[in-house]
């Protein structure tokens, strides 16, 4: 652990002097606060800073080609400090830009984001400009007289209406407020609102230890309670909490359990003083209601004494929490469904490290393995299987530090299904390793069982294949931003090309799989169409038979009807019996002649029935004479061949009836 402290203090200087040597800014509390500003990236804070005349810094390339070109100008800092002769410190290191020479040549142009009550107002001046300037435009867009104003949020000292805005050393962009104490606020502005935009705030705490003459910078977020804070006191300087004797806090700081906000102490910096107290009647005052045991190094702590110059909460580098009483679990113990442990973990989590954090698959591994693995090539991502522990001492930074960086969150948004899981008990630990022997084979559990725990938590980026899980990386706690956003795009790149080759093997597979479902679906409409053409051929024959049937029904009807027609009829008589005789003649549409000898005195039923007899029924044919034409079947059949005038003789025709 004394090893991680040394590096991470040895880095941190290396920053700070370098940005001093960049800048010639000598005041090591305002490079350490500039640098804050931002994130310790220090091209970002030196580009804040001095304006290039060729456009921003992008990295240390840039810095290193631009310093080539110009006279070195060290401050007396960097004549006086030299850094550790190693091969990566110095490779690193390259001559310093005339910084003051460009400042005073091209004036800067700040940004500034003014917040009062509800409306914000932005606001763009040159360095040169004053705070007095700043006011002015203010007065003007909030209708604010200006001897009512106070404009906070300065990251340096006191700052008054003649201060030169390029004194301050102002990153380009920055956020202001106002305050109008005599002047009440309107009704709209709801206290509410008010206070929960102080809990947003983050306060700097200068804490002078009176007894080793050290000065502490520390920053803590407003939602910290006084108790915290003596506690990280108590981690700095060995002082513990019920010891220390204080100065400098508010009468209305009261209560330790009262937080930074609401204890009325100035903001965005206020002054405290700390010692121990040196009656000996405080070794028997009783000890705080909820107490902590604080870990005390071995070590003589010359590595570490500087820590706070560069404004770092030893507690959270090394993963010591510094809450007021125990902390409850992330996970409960012996949970029936992993679901709700799951939920109770990503609460927690939240709780302690803000809303900003991987979204966490809610279920189980087996669920989260399904939705990572085995859906389409294309929407398939890796699974990375997050195990906290909360007795490694470097949980807090990583949690708080790795997982909760924006770009980290982001990165494993877009492109793993992130699943968690604290081994802080034992009885989650082996019902994990149960889970992980189930799902990744005993080779995975056993590996988790090798790490220790201060080398928890561990990030597991597990990638599914065809036929078993592999898993890629294993990251541990002690790492950087950067060095984990790199293990993350290594096995990114890993998983591309075996998604590429997933994603061709099911194009071809689907191609196939279409040409075969085509292939059916085509075989299948042959058949369905040869089954229709049969079942219509069947039918056309069906009802062929059918007709044929009916054809055959009628034309034996026909016959008994015809034949019963002509035995019905009386004799043909001859000519000699002495009795009136018509001779007809009947021609038939197929142009044969029908010839009969009639009696006079015959009914026309009895002509028609004959016709009948021969085929040519009288409801399908009309019998007619030929001049003049005269439709013989409309007369009555009850007349007389004689009253019809067909005597002695007459030809007829058959005409079909329409």
């Amino acid at each position: 652990m004394s090893q991680v402290k040394g590096y991470v203090i040895t880095n941190l200087r290396h920053l700070t002097f370098l940005f001093q040597a960049c800048t010639g800014i000598d005041n090591i509390a305002e490079a350490i606060t500039l640098l804050e500003l931002n994130n310790w990236d220090l091209v970002a804070a030196i580009n804040g800073v001095i304006p290039q005349e060729n456009g921003i810094l992008q990295s240390w390339s840039d810095l290193c080609q631009a310093a080539s070109t110009a006279p070195t100008a060290p401050p007396s800092r960097a004549a006086s400090s030299s850094p550790p002769s190693s091969s990566s410190s110095s490779s690193a290191f390259c001559p310093v830009l005339p910084s003051r020479q460009i400042v005073e040549r091209q004036p800067r142009m700040l940004n500034f984001h003014v917040e009062y009550r509800t409306r914000s107002v932005e606001v763009v001046l040159e360095d040169a400009s004053t705070v007095g300037d700043i006011k002015q435009i203010l007065e003007t867009e909030l209708q604010v007289p200006v001897s009512k104003m106070q404009l906070k949020g300065w990251k340096s000292g006191d700052v008054s209406d003649s201060t030169v805005l390029r004194s301050l050393h102002l990153p380009k962009n920055n956020s202001l407020y106002v305050l109008t104490p005599d002047i009440a606020p309107s009704a709209t502005t709801s206290q509410s609102s008010v206070q929960q935009e102080s809990l947003n705030q983050n306060y700097l705490l200068i804490i002078s230890h009176r007894e080793a003459q050290r000065e502490y910078s520390l920053n803590f977020p407003a939602t910290r309670t006084i108790q915290e804070v003596k506690r990280n006191i108590s981690d700095l300087t060995n002082i513990p909490v019920r010891h220390q004797q204080w100065d400098g806090w508010p009468a209305s700081a009261s209560d330790d359990s009262m937080t930074l906000a609401s204890s009325g102490i100035s903001f965005p910096c206020h002054h405290l003083s700390v010692c121990r107290r040196s009656s000996p009647a405080t070794a028997l005052e009783p000890t705080e209601e909820c107490t902590d045991v604080h870990m005390v190094s071995d070590s003589e702590g010359d590595d570490f004494e500087d820590a706070s110059e560069f404004g770092v909460d030893e507690s959270e580098i090394f993963g010591m929490g510094s809450s007021s009483c125990r902390k409850s679990p992330m996970m409960p113990e012996n949970s029936e469904n992993e679901g709700d442990a799951l939920l109770h973990f990503t609460a927690e989590f939240s709780s302690r490290y803000g809303d900003c954090h991987p979204v966490f698959f809610i279920g189980s591994l087996e669920a989260a393995s399904q939705e990572a693995f085995y859906g389409k090539a294309r929407d398939r991502k890796l699974l990375a299987i997050y195990l906290h522990n909360d007795d490694s001492v470097l949980s807090n930074v990583f949690c708080s530090q790795m997982m909760c960086a924006e770009s980290i969150v982001s990165y494993l948004s877009q492109n793993f299904i992130t699943w968690a899981w604290d081994v802080t008990k034992e009885a989650n630990k082996a019902r994990l390793l149960t889970m992980c022997t189930r799902h990744f084979g005993s080779v995975v559990a056993q590996t988790i069982r090798t790490y220790k725990t201060d080398q928890f938590p561990l990030l597991l980026i597990v990638m599914g294949k065809r036929t078993s899980n592999e898993v890629l990386n294993v990251i541990q706690g002690n790492t950087t931003v950067d060095e984990l956003m790199m293990r993350l795009m290594g096995a990114m790149e890993i998983f591309t090309a075996q998604q590429q080759e997933d994603i061709r093997d099911e194009d071809e597979r689907e191609a196939r799989e279409m040409v075969k479902r085509e292939q059916d679906e085509a075989y299948r409409l042959s058949l369905e169409a040869d089954r229709k053409k049969r079942e219509a051929q069947e039918r056309e024959e069906a009802e062929q038979v059918r007709q044929e049937r009916i054809r055959k029904e009628q034309e034996e009807e026909r016959e008994a009807i015809r034949l019963s027609l002509e035995q019905a009829l009386p004799p043909e008589p001859n000519e000699e019996e002495g009795e009136p005789v018509s001779k007809l003649r009947i021609r038939t549409p197929s142009g044969e002649f029908l010839e009969r000898r009639f009696l006079g005195s015959c009914k026309l039923q009895v002509l028609f029935d004959f016709v009948a007899s021969k085929g040519y029924p009288s409801d399908e044919f009309k019998l007619l004479t030929t001049f003049p034409r005269r439709n013989i079947t409309q007369l009555d059949p009850a007349w007389t061949l004689l009253e019809a005038k067909l005597f002695p003789q007459e030809t007829l025709f058959l005409e079909a009836k329409e």
